[in-house]
């Protein structure tokens, strides 16, 4: 019965770990969307909001092997994917 239960709280943890992530890449998305539009509108805009949350995303692809670690965003990264 404990092994059941070491079990069932390793998956818990594990899924907890992946909805953390999937959640932090909704963030991430929304913050570049954010990004682009401000860089179309020629404002001032920064990444360090997505960079903030691909930090912690990539804290945690380090815990389980097929979370994708994410890229950092540069300025210049948002200005090219505008511009195309």
């Amino acid at each position: 019965m404990s092994v059941h239960k070491a079990l069932s709280a390793h998956v818990n943890g594990l899924n907890h770990i992946i909805r953390e992530y999937a959640l932090l890449d909704q963030d991430r998305e929304t913050f570049i969307e954010e990004a682009c539009q401000l860089c179309k509108a020629g404002l001032p805009f920064s990444t360090e909001k997505i960079n903030q949350v691909t930090e912690k995303m990539n804290l945690l692809s380090k815990k389980i092997e097929n979370l994708p670690e994410r890229q950092m965003v540069s300025v210049q990264m948002v200005q090219e994917y505008v511009s195309k």
